[in-house]
């Protein structure tokens, strides 16, 4: 049997820990709007920075910084700091700005969503857009400032609302080459022989409105080729002869459309491999696996 002294370093032991992290949800949060002093000229190098320093913060609900945000109150915070004045509630950020289409999407952007079953078109979330589908939030999940991705998300993806813009038109390229979010999203090599085919599928980022499925199907295809033009119908009736199911995927390159000819989907790498060896067979020597995110 422990003895009280034990018992009371136990309890401060506790209260340590448990004092690391803010209470998400205080019983008596400060409602009073603090707005954040200007440090930055708005542009996209100034945000990326903000961005760096701030992931890992912790979510406190009615917070808006300078180092524990809710979802709105860091989005008000990052463009507070650039003189940038958008409303504090993510309601009220969804109405101004430049409405834009997902497909229009650009870092900095803002990205709203409906996370309340029973208000499916209420405004509940925001979270600021990155580029290849990643964007950064105050997590009510995470309890915290992280990454998440639209292309790889089911949930954020089924519950985009609105995307607006407020940063001008920037002058100076993003360095995306060094950024976090890039770093782990990246784009595997094509399978150069058989035998890395088996180990690895080529990862493609579609255009979020052209991964989106209705229903679970899977994710991995059989890659029949890339077209500048509409492949040959000729080629499109040999893979319905043959009893499979194609998709078409349209990517831009240059001034062009490239048209990606996929078979599929497949739930495993497994099934993508026994259709890749019949496809290789009766269709295309030369096709691989390749799994949209």
């Amino acid at each position: 049997m422990k003895n009280p002294s034990q018992y009371l370093v136990l309890s401060a032991l506790a209260l340590l820990i448990s004092g690391c992290k803010p209470d998400p949800y205080p019983k008596h949060p400060n409602y009073e709007i603090e707005k954040p002093k200007v440090r930055y000229t708005p542009d996209r190098k100034n945000l990326e920075k903000m961005v760096k320093q701030l992931q890992g913060s912790p979510y406190v609900w009615a917070e808006e910084g300078p180092d524990k945000f809710d979802c709105s109150g860091f989005t008000y915070y990052l463009y507070g700091s650039m003189g940038i004045e958008i409303p504090r509630v993510a309601r009220e950020q969804a109405k101004v700005g430049k409405r834009i289409s997902p497909k229009e999407l650009q870092y900095g952007d803002l990205i709203f969503f409906s996370t309340d079953r029973r208000h499916p078109r209420k405004i509940t979330h925001v979270g600021m857009y990155l580029g290849d589908g990643w964007f950064t939030h105050a997590s009510t999940v995470k309890k915290e400032v992280i990454y998440s991705n639209l292309y790889t998300s089911p949930y954020y993806k089924k519950r985009l609302r609105v995307c607006r813009r407020y940063l001008p038109e920037e002058r100076v390229p993003l360095n995306t080459n060094e950024a976090p979010w890039k770093q782990s999203a990246q784009t595997a090599p094509a399978p150069q022989t058989t035998q890395g085919d088996k180990k690895r599928a080529v990862v493609i980022k579609a255009p979020m409105k052209q991964i989106e499925q209705k229903h679970a199907e899977g994710n991995f295809y059989v890659q029949v080729g890339s077209f500048s033009g509409a492949p040959a119908s000729s080629l499109l009736y040999k893979i319905k002869r043959n009893g499979f199911e194609y998709k078409i995927i349209r990517f831009p390159k240059g001034k062009e459309m490239i048209n990606k000819l996929l078979i599929g989907p497949y739930r495993t790498h497994k099934e993508a491999e026994e259709a890749r060896a019949k496809v290789r067979k009766e269709i295309r020597k030369d096709a691989f696996i390749a799994e949209i995110r």
